[in-house]
């Protein structure tokens, strides 16, 4: 879909940060009519932190706000907290308690972006959503709008936008498309913005540290107990301090010493196991996903395609099998670290996203 001059009324998620910034001054510059918004998440009750977290503080707000000002556009922070604990926090502990590996990146662009500021967009009459994601919207060639990766492949985040609905993407905007972190940076250094050179978040925003284990405990109250490290033959051959904080294809904390190399292979949340072995147990055929969605007209027969099952993995050949409401990946060659939880997406060769689900089961 083109930035071509127009003067429709657009809703652009300003995080604060510079993707969202320099997206909100390309619109506006293209002759769109812009209001930035900025959600308000969590704060650090909700989450167990007594100090500041590199997302969502006031700090970002201000920066959002100092950003729409210099521009000359109305700026209103929405407080979407609750939803946010609902569709997020929650979803995610629960996930891990489950045994799988979600991301939680997926949810908030599914629950938060593209349905709760949607939904807000149409009360202030705005036409279109915005955000600062480096990925396309393209024409279909169908008389409708696809979504494909972003030019500058480094940044591509078409991955975690799979559950946009596909009706959706008429009405969504994703102006950093076409462009390089690099060229975002200069135009806004040009255009003197607080937060041209400010830092991009690295971890999930309401994890800070990264330790998933600790913040469930913090969140829920709960103390999950150790277990036993089991080998590939069911020896046991360490202790884990919590299962829910391991994930598949872990190699360091797991808390076994071996001669060589070792990773976490599977986990049994009934038995409150982990299961560790060698890198080649990390191989699977293919894997089975839930809750998918077409971003093209659904295909009723087997076909061809990329898949991904990791935000940073380069697409691997696959075949595809629709079956109902769930899809099942065959790959050409088996794939490291298929993991439930995580999600599965499907590309077509010109780098089309066609559709994505939750893995809910590994082959």
């Amino acid at each position: 879909m083109g930035l071509e001059q127009n003067g429709d009324r657009v809703l652009v998620a300003m995080s604060g940060g510079v993707d969202s910034s320099v997206a909100a001054w390309l619109l506006k510059q293209r002759g769109y009519e812009c209001v930035g918004v900025t959600m308000k998440l969590f704060g650090n009750e909700a989450v167990g932190l007594d100090k500041g977290h590199p997302c969502c503080t006031l700090d970002d707000v201000e920066d959002a706000r100092a950003v729409a000002r210099r521009m000359d556009i109305p700026h209103y922070v929405f407080n979407f907290s609750e939803d946010f604990e609902e569709k997020v926090i929650r979803r995610f502990v629960d996930a891990y308690e489950r045994g799988e590996t979600p991301n939680p990146c997926i949810d908030c662009n599914r629950f938060l972006k593209f349905d709760r500021l949607r939904r807000r967009a149409r009360e202030l009459n705005c036409d279109y959503i915005a955000t600062g994601h480096y990925a396309r919207i393209v024409d279909s060639g169908t008389g409708g709008f696809g979504l494909a990766k972003a030019a500058d492949l480094s940044r591509d985040q078409s991955y975690v936008l799979y559950p946009v609905p596909r009706e959706q993407l008429s009405h969504t905007l994703f102006p950093l498309g076409g462009l390089t972190k690099a060229e975002v940076r200069e135009i806004a250094e040009q255009e003197g913005f607080v937060n041209a050179r400010k830092h991009d978040s690295q971890d999930i925003c309401f994890v800070p540290d990264g330790d998933y284990l600790s913040f469930m405990e913090r969140y829920t109250g709960k103390q999950y107990p150790p277990g036993d490290i089991v080998s590939m033959d069911g020896r046991v051959v360490g202790r884990h301090r919590g299962a829910a904080g391991l994930t598949i294809g872990q190699r360091r904390g797991v808390g076994v010493s071996s001669s060589g190399r070792i990773y976490v292979c599977s986990k049994c949340m009934a038995d409150n196991t982990v299961t560790v072995g060698p890198e080649a147990a990390l191989y699977s055929p293919g894997c089975t996903a839930v809750d998918w969605n077409w971003l093209i007209d659904p295909p009723e027969k087997p076909f061809a395609a990329l898949a991904k099952t990791r935000y940073r993995q380069t697409e691997q050949p696959a075949t595809v099998f629709p079956e109902g409401d769930r899809v099942r990946l065959e790959f050409a060659q088996p794939q490291r670290a298929v993991t439930p939880g995580q999600a599965a997406v499907v590309y077509g060769a010109d780098g089309a996203v066609l559709g994505g689900g939750a893995i809910a089961e590994v082959i």
